[in-house]
């Protein structure tokens, strides 16, 4: 049951990655400052999601068991 919950916090922080992606791609940083900002922001994001696909793989063996 709460896998349910946290794909959909996955999905959420995935949207959320490719919209600042998008956005560095596209120049909008309006400097270097918030170039980094935006560069840490991904990382921080990608961090959270690979810890919350770790817990669904536990999650996931748990069950299995």
């Amino acid at each position: 049951m709460i896998d349910k919950y946290l794909n959909v916090l996955v999905k959420q922080l995935d949207d959320k990655i490719h919209q600042i992606q998008d956005a560095l791609g596209n120049g909008s940083a309006k400097d270097f400052v918030e170039y980094k900002a935006m560069c840490g922001e991904v990382k921080g994001l990608l961090t959270a999601r690979l810890n919350i696909k770790d817990l669904l793989d536990r999650l996931k063996d748990s069950d299995d068991d």
